[in-house]
């Protein structure tokens, strides 16, 4: 019981974020010793509070059990899905490949895959409803980067795909990344009113 309550979304039963991030971290380990590429894919559902607000928390908590459900059954086995948070879900895969081109295409075939089984409809205090998410996805590469700042990158292009309009999966892009951070610090400066 104290394990599951340490390790465990007490909701939906997936791995919490503590236990997340030892599985990333052994992850990035297998990544390095044996030279392939894996991927973390966060994953948010588009105008989730819609439904808390319009059916109340327990349609909004059967939701996030049908939807931890669903994604349970995109996976394989060695595979890590968590829930981290609200309506906010992570998926770690390993052993994509060796190759980049070929881990990308892995990983969007998943991210889609999850798409497509997210968006079939619900039914929900006796409500249909159907949902359409939001996937950000950071290639993961040994000790390139590190742990956290792999889920930084996948929540960023999650970000991106919600400004895409949503209902779709983004890649993290460094160089957008930089552009924006570069944006964020010229305005904090013109707020300061020092020179860029």
């Amino acid at each position: 019981q104290i394990h599951r309550l340490a390790f465990f979304d007490s909701l939906t039963e997936l791995p919490n974020r503590r236990l997340l991030m030892d599985r990333l971290k052994r992850a990035c380990h297998r990544s390095l010793r044996q030279r392939t590429l894996g991927a973390v894919l966060v994953i948010d559902l588009d105008n989730f509070k819609d439904v808390n607000d319009a059916l109340g928390h327990d349609a909004g908590d059967e939701l996030l059990k049908l939807v931890a459900s669903r994604l349970k059954q995109c996976l394989k086995s060695d595979d890590t899905v968590a829930r981290t948070g609200g309506d906010e879900f992570v998926i770690v895969l390993e052993g994509l490949s060796g190759d980049h081109a070929a881990a990308i295409s892995r990983a969007e075939l998943v991210a889609n895959r999850a798409r497509l089984a997210l968006l079939e409809p619900y039914e929900i205090a006796g409500h249909p409803l159907q949902m359409s998410i939001s996937i950000g996805i950071a290639l993961l590469e040994g000790h390139s980067t590190s742990e956290s700042d792999l889920l930084k990158h996948a929540e960023t292009a999650m970000y991106q795909a919600k400004d895409a309009g949503r209902d779709c999966v983004r890649f993290f892009n460094s160089t957008a990344q930089k552009k924006k951070k570069k944006r964020f610090e010229l305005i904090v400066s013109m707020r300061k009113g020092f020179p860029e």
